[in-house]
């Protein structure tokens, strides 16, 4: 194989269009690239358009005599869900640490799986193994299975099993492990302190048990290791030692490394995008994941050839960099594809909902509301922060969430108030003021831990004195912000599934089964439950 020639194999492009464009064809002409990464906002409307995409962009690929392509996009499910409309809406991942079923996180990743199959996309980058023992983490939370290593490891393993048992190629990220951070690698570089005694006991089991599991990929994270790289250290997607070193030697992974993306600002305030593709792929990174810039896609790729050729990029590490992602192409081009039919199906609809009854938590029943029991005249008030996107990782924002039409379905007098992620004095006071005369209050809240205008709400609604049910949708935290609240529920997810379970469990219809996969620091210890 000659190297130059097939340099573009180690590139993933991305573009905007619900077609392929005419940029895009001529950059596979042209690059002859790995692959493409499908991104929500610029790629995908529904399965059968992503269907229509995915083959006419292998076709493109085969017209021009390459191999098949690599196509890939973040269906994690829960927050970051790449295709929404019909596919399965599954929990996501703190939900699943909160049933803690290896049984069913493998049935979870088999509905990923089967789903993205049936649509031509053949790598998921999926899923998280960062343990999330820091609750002021940005960008990991619920995306996370929790903060218990080994039970981390556990699940995503049976998670990459059941992706890949449906013929997709399933990534575990972020290696070396973005579970502790107070920071987002999409906004800068975070230099994490942390020894390496500490990587080996807490971040890396996860990423080991995705090894022992055959995971075919592996993402990189952008942060830095002094531990590892001294205090100059560089994102480890650059860095040899934490590739070669950790990964490959250490961990023993032998599949395909592909880097978090190039254009994220951990890596553009560090070196230009070709510069950046060039140390990645020095540092061990096979598959080079870039933005739709076509400036970019040819600033790398011209640079990638001419180091290629003047030797600067070891032709030996280069060499085995494209067996490793022939192979990989090799096995995907031997699945069979499903038709559309499965995605959504009930069969895997059965799966979210399972998912969804078994995760909810109690953690506080103090008062002894739960389960409801409501004459019919009773006037019950919902109340929820609009969701958006707190994350460039995160699709909430897609979510139309409708808590009351689910609590309706028990009670006949519900109305629903809106407020802002992080209302204003003026919103609170009125909202306030509306929700006098109600018998019961039931408050969604959003990452209120960390929203100080939204936990002020809270509280102040809890001073009325009225019968409150406070509901964390998204991370357990948030009782941190409120502890004066005597009710307190878990869903881990703003889907329908998890809402659903939440007003069956209210009502008494289920059983309160999930336990906390986090603690609630000061308060409570992951897998604690209140249920009798």
């Amino acid at each position: 194989m000659n190297n130059n020639n097939s340099i573009g194999q180690k590139l993933l492009l991305a573009f905007d269009g619900k077609e392929a464009s005419a940029e895009i064809v001529s950059a596979l002409k042209n690059y002859k690239p790995g692959g493409l990464t499908l991104y929500r906002h610029a790629n995908i409307e529904n399965p059968a358009q992503v269907r229509a995409l995915t083959d006419s962009l292998q076709q493109i690929a085969r017209e021009n005599n390459q191999p098949p392509l690599i196509i890939a996009t973040d269906q994690e499910g829960g927050q970051l869900t790449a295709v929404d409309e019909g596919t399965t809406p599954l929990p996501g991942n703190m939900a699943l640490g909160a049933v803690n079923s290896v049984e069913l996180a493998r049935k979870a990743g088999a509905v990923l799986g089967r789903e993205l199959a049936a649509m031509g996309v053949n790598a998921d980058y999926a899923p998280v193994c960062d343990v999330n023992i820091n609750p002021q983490n940005p960008v990991i939370g619920v995306r996370s299975f929790g903060e218990d290593p080994e039970k981390v490891g556990r699940l995503a393993g049976a998670m990459i099993e059941g992706i890949q048992s449906e013929g997709v190629a399933a990534t575990a990220k972020h290696f070396p492990g973005h579970g502790d951070t107070d920071s987002d690698s999409h906004e800068g570089l975070f230099f994490l302190p942390q020894d390496l005694a500490r990587f080996r006991k807490v971040e890396f089991p996860p990423f080991l048990a995705a090894v022992n599991s055959g995971v075919k990929m592996m993402m990189t994270a952008h942060l830095a290791l002094p531990a590892v790289d001294g205090p100059e250290a560089p994102p480890a997607t650059l860095s040899a030692n934490i590739l070669q070193g950790l990964l490959r030697e250490d961990l023993g992974f032998d599949g395909v490394i592909v880097t978090d993306a190039l254009d994220m600002k951990a890596i553009s305030q560090v070196v230009p995008m070709g510069d950046a593709a060039l140390r990645a792929s020095a540092a061990g990174a096979d598959l080079l994941m870039l933005s739709a810039s076509q400036l970019d896609q040819r600033d790398v790729f011209e640079q990638m050839v001419t180091s290629s050729q003047n030797g600067n990029l070891s032709s030996n590490s280069t060499a085995e960099s494209l067996k490793r992602i022939a192979a990989l192409k090799n096995w995907i081009s031997q699945q069979p594809q499903p038709g559309l039919e499965v995605v959504g199906c009930q069969e895997h609809q059965s799966v979210a909902k399972e998912i969804a009854e078994r995760s909810v938590t109690i953690v506080q029943n103090d008062d002894r509301l739960l389960p409801l029991s409501l004459s019919s005249d009773q006037k019950v008030a919902v109340v929820f922060p609009k969701p958006e996107d707190l994350t460039p990782a995160d699709t909430s924002s897609y979510v139309n969430l409708d808590l009351a039409a689910a609590v309706r379905s028990f009670h006949p007098h519900v109305d629903q108030y809106i407020i802002s992620y992080s209302p204003t004095e003026a919103e609170i006071a009125a909202i306030r003021d509306r929700l006098h005369g109600y018998d019961l209050l039931i408050l969604g809240t959003l990452n209120a831990f960390s929203s100080p205008d939204q936990a002020l709400f809270v509280r102040q609604v809890l001073k009325l004195g009225i019968p409150t049910i406070v509901v964390a949708l998204r991370l357990p935290y948030d009782l941190i912000a409120f502890p004066e609240a005597r009710t307190y529920v878990c869903t881990y997810s703003i889907l329908k599934p998890s809402i659903s379970a939440l007003v069956r469990a209210m009502f008494g219809e289920i059983e309160f089964e999930g336990q906390l996969p986090v603690s609630i620091p000061g308060m409570y210890d992951e897998g604690f439950s209140a249920r009798e």
